[in-house]
């Protein structure tokens, strides 16, 4: 099976289907999403669709998900 890696282009993931936060404005500030034949899932910038995309486990993005709904990156962004 096919392995992605961090920093592939997004150009070159031809059959991910991009999801864009119910949250994004219209200037663009959100990022997108995909799920990957491998079962990772990508993470993109949707003002650089093109661009680069980060690749992540299945896991990392559960953990990712749920440190965000309890709020522990609120400090970030805060």
């Amino acid at each position: 099976m096919e392995r992605f890696f961090n920093g592939i282009r997004a150009s070159e993931l031809t059959t991910a289907v991009w999801t864009k936060s119910s949250h994004s404005n219209a200037t663009g500030n959100c990022v997108e999403v995909a799920g990957l034949p491998d079962g990772s899932v990508a993470v993109r910038n949707s003002r650089d669709p093109q661009g680069p995309a980060l690749v992540y486990t299945r896991d990392e993005m559960a953990a990712f998900v749920a440190g965000a709904r309890s709020g522990d990156f609120d400090s970030v962004i805060g």
